[in-house]
This record gives structure tokens, C-alpha cells and sequence, in this order.
């Protein structure tokens, strides 16, 4: 049976302006998986990772951590944030400290930490990130992408459960969001559950092991990158496309050039595998 690290539970939440953000959420993060969540602006991603953390609290309905449910004190919250971290969409909104080290610095501290344990968690989290050169320079004078690796050094410091990240790759260059998709998969390989959202089919398609889709401040589909994205209905009504993966296997398939039984790739290199042993074949 699976077990869940987070859990809504017929979640509903309202913005003080009346705007209706969550409608009846329910959905289950498996421990130790990669999860992607789809869905156009406005769908509720956002809304549900606050909730996640303990930022925002529901109108209805239950979050639960780890097994239990979620409880809105003080030190609760704090124990929460501690195991749940999020990566916002824009780093400017997370860093605010003078140069990279006190940034990175400032949650383990907060946390009361040794100083020693302090430190051997930054050096940790900027050698996992990439960034230890970094260490002196003011954050105001980053490029984007290193900002973006400096918010996520942030929250590896404090050692969390789960890291939750609000669109990572956007408005970086593609060889830099392939650097952030197999940062988050070393992440993932040390026993971290990682769970972002993306606009990108391709990317949720080749590096999640689970999907969930939203569209109105809830979940309308779920499944693996196989299953979600096989299903037509799903995607005319979430407004998807199919990955280019997909399709390219599609016509391939069509033009007899690969076999009824060649697996869908889910990556690039699986489907030159999968042409070259077709090819073989013949």
C-alpha cells in the first residue's frame, strides 16, 4: 500500500477578495516520488503548495503530513516548514540576506542549530547546488539561474522531507533547466520527495514518476506520464498538449517504422534505443 508523505483531503479555500481558489481538493504525494502537477494559470497549484507548508490554512477539509493531520500552532507550523519546503516561482520573493552564505545560512539558524551543523549543512547544499563559489557574492548581483539555485540551497539546508518547487525552469534556458531537473533528481535518488509544477509537457512527461492534473482548484486527472498523457479526453478538457515524444512515437508508429510492441520512450535516449532495436530487427 502506498504511503503518503501529503494528503489533501476536501480541501476548499477562499481568497479575501472572494476569489474561490480550491474547490474540494483531494489528492495523495506518494513518499519518495517525483511528482509534477499540470494546469493553466489559476488552477490552484500554488494555492495548494502554501497549503502544504502550513502558509495558508483551509476553509474546509484536511492537510495531512507524514500520516496526521495538520495542526495550525505555532510549534506545529514550524516543525512542518522544517520537513515541507517551498522553492518560490520568482527568487527575488525568497532572498533577502546580504551574500549567498548568510542567505543559505539564516533557516538552519533559525532552527537553533550548533553552529559547526550550521555550517556543514550550507557547505552541503551549496556543493549540491553547484553554487559554492557563490558563497561571498551578493545575492542582488546574481544572474537568474544562479538565484534560482541559491532559493533551492536554501531550503536543502534545512533538511526537509519534501521540497516543493512553483515552476523551476521557467525563464531559464534550456541547458539550465536540464542542470535544475538532475539537481532535483539527486535530490530525489537521497530519499527526498520532490514535487513541482510546470507549464512544460515535456518535462513532466520525461522526469516525473507521477502526474496530477488541476483545473479549477481541483484535481481532474492523475496517473503516470504514460497514462496522463494517452488520455485525449484529458487533455482537450485540461487544455494539453501531448509531448513531442509522444508524438514523434506516434508517427513512427504509424509509418510501420517501429513494431506494435516497442514500448513508449519517455525519454530521448529510449526512443533512439527503441528505433535502433527495430532497425535491428528487420
Amino acid at each position: 500500500m502506498a504511503e503518503f508523505i501529503l494528503e489533501a483531503r476536501d480541501i476548499e479555500f477562499d481568497y479575501p477578495d472572494g476569489t474561490r481558489a480550491l474547490s474540494g481538493l483531494s489528492l495523495g504525494i506518494e513518499k519518495g516520488k517525483k511528482v509534477a502537477v499540470l494546469g493553466p494559470n489559476g488552477a490552484g497549484k500554488s494555492t495548494m503548495f502554501l497549503h502544504f507548508n502550513g502558509i495558508l490554512r483551509p476553509r474546509r477539509g484536511t492537510v495531512r503530513f507524514a500520516g496526521k493531520d495538520v495542526r495550525y500552532g505555532h510549534a506545529s507550523l514550524m516543525d512542518l516548514r522544517k520537513n515541507v519546503g517551498i522553492v518560490f516561482q520568482d527568487p527575488d520573493t525568497q532572498l533577502f540576506s546580504a551574500s549567498v552564505l548568510q542567505e543559505i545560512s539564516f533557516g538552519p539558524l533559525n532552527l537553533g542549530l550548533p553552529k559547526e551543523q550550521v555550517e556543514k549543512r550550507v557547505r552541503e547544499a551549496m556543493a549540491a547546488t553547484e553554487i559554492t563559489e557563490l558563497e561571498k557574492k551578493p545575492t542582488h548581483l546574481l544572474s537568474y539561474g544562479q538565484k534560482k539555485r541559491v532559493t533551492i540551497a536554501d531550503i536543502l539546508a534545512m533538511e526537509p522531507s519534501v521540497i516543493i518547487c512553483d515552476e523551476p525552469t521557467a525563464w531559464l534556458d534550456p541547458k539550465l533547466s536540464l542542470q535544475v531537473l538532475e539537481l532535483f533528481n539527486r535530490i530525489n535518488g537521497s530519499g527526498t520527495t520532490v514535487i513541482m509544477s510546470t507549464h512544460d509537457v515535456d518535462i513532466a512527461y520525461s522526469w516525473a514518476d507521477y502526474i496530477f492534473v488541476m483545473s479549477a482548484g481541483k484535481v481532474v486527472g492523475e496517473g503516470t506520464p504514460v497514462k496522463v498523457f494517452q488520455d485525449g479526453n484529458l487533455l482537450r478538457l485540461s487544455d494539453l498538449e501531448k509531448p513531442w515524444l509522444i508524438d514523434v512515437y506516434g508517427q513512427l508508429r504509424n509509418k510501420g517504422w517501429l513494431t506494435n510492441g516497442s514500448p513508449i520512450p519517455r525519454t530521448k535516449s529510449e526512443l533512439f534505443a527503441c528505433i535502433m532495436k527495430n532497425n535491428d530487427e528487420r
